[in-house]
Formats: structure tokens, sequence, C-alpha cells
């Protein structure tokens, strides 16, 4: 049975709409009828809302729960995510590859309406997967509520009716931006093999953790300590399948450790090389620690480790 991230993200979105009260956001209607939930723009949002987000951007293959890790001297709260389709969850679906950009509106897309709209061509080839469905649910990382012109650009990208979207707003700088970035540490990892040119169908299951970010002042800040959370806090592992000769020398090019620009916090990076994405080095993006385990002959391959130091000097920058 072909699965549709839109259709089970949808289960979600419904529990969300549902629950709107309880879980502080709003759900609105445009006039051409898409439907607009609030998570973080001007609502408090919470841990259990940016959850549930996590969920819909995994199109409701994977699990994403609330926990908390002891990194260093630290205790801080975490997500702990889980799925058994991990090509399809994170890199059809979860994997913020859609630059919306429509006259002055920008807005990064992630989530399960990517696979309708398949903008990432090369990507969805590669896959080799596409949702049929006739609903769309996007994530929007934005300040600003999307205009009737923008949803039918998204809609139309997707060949659906505007009254058959559902976007979910959330900044980077709030509570449920630091939940569901976290949430993508399967994700990262999943992205960095794919880099690699790993084939992810012999990913049988993904799992990871990662400490959820303080919610900082600007969205930029923002931006690098949630990305920090991952690149020096994250811990995934891998149930991989088939030939494992490959494995001792894929793994050591992983961890984000494997990057030459490791090693500062992300805000530190990026504004030294004048907040240009191009000069970032893509290696970077990446969990701090990875582990394999062949399932056909039981070995255990792992590399990188947590950096305590680096993620301290970033959540300390959020205050």
């Amino acid at each position: 049975m072909k699965l549709s991230v839109n259709e089970g993200a949808l289960e979600i979105v419904k529990d969300i709409m549902n629950q709107r009260d309880d879980l502080n956001c709003t759900v609105s209607e445009l006039a051409n009828g898409t439907t607009i939930i609030d998570a973080g723009i001007d609502v408090a949002g919470g841990d259990e809302l940016g959850r549930l987000v996590g969920e819909v951007c995994l199109g409701g293959l994977g699990v994403v729960r609330l926990t908390k890790m002891h990194i260093g001297d630290m205790d801080l709260p975490a997500v702990v995510v889980s799925s058994d389709h991990p090509k399809i969850a994170c890199m059809a679906s979860q994997y913020a590859g859609w630059t919306i950009n429509v006259d002055k509106y920008f807005a990064m897309g992630s989530g399960p309406a990517r696979a309708l709209a398949r903008v990432e061509k090369k990507l969805y080839e590669e896959l080799d997967y596409e949702d049929d469905a006739k609903v769309g649910v996007i994530l929007l990382e934005t300040r600003e509520v999307p205009s009737d012109d923008v949803t039918q650009y998204i809609a139309d990208k997707c060949n659906i009716s505007p009254s058959d979207l559902y976007c979910i707003l959330a900044p980077t700088a709030c509570i449920v931006g630091s939940v569901q970035v976290s949430a993508r540490v399967v994700e990262v990892g999943m992205h960095k093999l794919h880099e690699l040119g790993f084939d992810l169908d012999r990913v049988r299951s993904g799992y990871g953790v990662a400490p959820v970010a303080p919610v900082a002042k600007k969205d930029a800040k923002a931006m690098g300590i949630t990305n920090d959370c991952i690149l020096y806090g994250g811990r995934t592992f891998y149930f991989v399948k088939s030939d494992d000769k490959d494995l001792k020398e894929v793994i050591e090019k992983v961890p984000s450790s494997s990057s030459k620009q490791y090693g500062q916090p992300f805000y530190d990076l990026f504004k030294s090389v004048e907040f240009d994405f191009y000069k970032v080095d893509p290696h970077l993006f990446s969990p701090a620690e990875i582990t394999f385990n062949h399932i056909e002959s039981g070995k255990v391959y792992h590399a990188g480790s947590l950096n305590a130091d680096i993620l301290r000097q970033s959540i300390e920058s959020a205050k």
C-alpha cells in the first residue's frame, strides 16, 4: 500500500485544530479557503504543540516524544524521534527544501506538501516518491501570515484547491520553532547520508535525540541555537541492512565534526561569513553523533561525539 504523507499529516492537523485552545494556537481561514494554523506568531504555542508539529512534518510516519538530556553539566529539555520509514518521512516530507518566494513574501517550506509539488525535482526522482493526495499540509517558517496569492501559488504547485491546503506557521524564535527544529535530528542525518551518496533504502529505521533550544529574542539568533542543538547535541541511531563493507568508511564522514567549519556556535560562524549560506560548508549540517547497527551481522559502528562546551556557549547566547 502506498504511503501518503499528506493524508497521514492531516489526521494530526485535525487533532491540533480540535485542541486549539489547550495547545495555545489559533485556526483561521483565508478568503480562498486555505486553513491557517498560527503556532507561534501571535500565540504562545508550547512543547506539546511543537511535538505534534514535528509529527506533522514527518507525514504521520514518525513519532516525536518530549524528554530531557544530560550533556556535560547541563540538564536540557529534549525530543526523541523515531521512524520506521525514515527515507519518506524525513527526506520526502520533513526536510525544509522548498523556498516559498512570492512577490515580497518569503518563507522556508517543509512538510508533506513538498511531495505534492515536487519542486525539488531531482531529489524526488532520487527518492522515487510522489504523493497524489487531494489535500496538502505545509509548515512555513515565518513571522508573516501568507496572503491568498501566496497560498494559491502553493496550492497550484501541489495541484490541489487552496481550500484543501493547510498551512502551519511558526517562526524560528518561538517554542514550537525550537521543538520542531530539534525534531529534525534524524532527518539531518538522513540528509547527510544522501549527500554522501548512501542508498537511503538501506536504512530500515531511524532514531534520534536532541536538546530543545531556549527561545531566543530574534529569529536569526534562534536559527543558530536550534541548529547547534543538532550539530553539537544531536544523537542518531540507524538500523541498516545490506552489505556492511562500506559502513565504517561512510560513518566517519557523517558527524558534524567531519566539517572543516566545526567548532563554534553556528550563529558566530554564520555572522563571520556575512550571513551567506553559500559560504557555509553543507557537510556541517549533521548530528553530533551517529551509530549504525548492521541488521544482518549485528555489527555496530559509531562516529562523532557531543560537544557540551560549544552547545553551552550557544545556549547562553540566547539570554
